[in-house]
């Protein structure tokens, strides 16, 4: 099959990356208290509960997890528009191994971290503030790539349309293997971290988990031939 004609790769990498979303979303949801670093929707409304002084809710942790996910952002959006008319391979390994190096680093430092304490208080705002980082770089250079119903992160308007577009409702079901793939994704890579959470009693591992399969998900995506074109 001609180069030309191929499938693009980044649907499947997509996908590996949404599960990586939910291996994160454990992490943070399970072992760094009521503070997300992959979805800043759960953070803001957090806030708002600690601003109302609900118990159990405390207002630094999501601010660091915004201030540092918007810093990954603001990266990724220069990187995107400097990787532009680059091949894509180039601009996905860098984001990649960015992503990665991230993830390690807080593995490295919950190596040190009491999760059933939330202590030391260094390495919670550490872990947070790397894992919202490398999630805030992801956002921005998924939202970049513009592969439709795959955001990695958030699923709110893909069950939307799961519904919205079905048969009964009248639509076509556009995109509904990827729409469903998405959700299964990220359902599955938050059953396995609650898993590797809750029997090791610690974040090592899903971060470790999580950065081994984003770089070694990128490293075939960009082995492929539609990967040697510009971004």
């Amino acid at each position: 099959m001609p180069d030309a004609v191929r499938p693009s790769p980044l649907p499947w990498l997509l996908l590996l990356l949404s599960l990586t979303t939910g291996l994160v979303d454990a992490v943070s949801v399970l072992g760094l208290g009521k503070v997300f670093t992959a979805n800043m929707t759960g953070n803001v409304v957090f806030l708002g509960f600690a601003l109302a002084g609900a118990p159990g809710f405390v207002i630094a942790p999501g601010l660091v997890a915004l201030a540092t996910f918007m810093g990954g952002a603001l990266v990724a959006g220069r990187l995107g528009r400097a990787m532009g008319q680059r091949p894509l391979r180039r601009w996905l390994l860098i984001a990649a191994a960015f992503e990665a190096a991230l993830l390690w680093t807080a593995a490295v430092i919950a190596a040190g971290y009491d999760v059933a304490e939330l202590e030391p208080r260094g390495a919670l705002y550490a872990i947070i503030g790397a894992t919202a980082i490398a999630m805030g770089f992801r956002n921005a250079t998924i939202r970049q790539l513009k592969v439709p119903d795959l955001t990695t992160t958030v699923l709110t308007l893909t069950i939307t349309g799961i519904a919205a577009d079905s048969t009964p409702a009248g639509g076509s079901n556009p995109n509904w293997g990827r729409r469903l793939g998405s959700v299964a994704a990220i359902l599955g890579g938050a059953a396995l971290g609650a898993l590797l959470v809750v029997r090791t009693g610690s974040l090592v591992v899903p971060l470790f988990v999580a950065g081994a399969l984003v770089l070694a998900g990128t490293a075939m995506c960009a082995v492929h031939p539609a990967a040697r074109v510009p971004s």
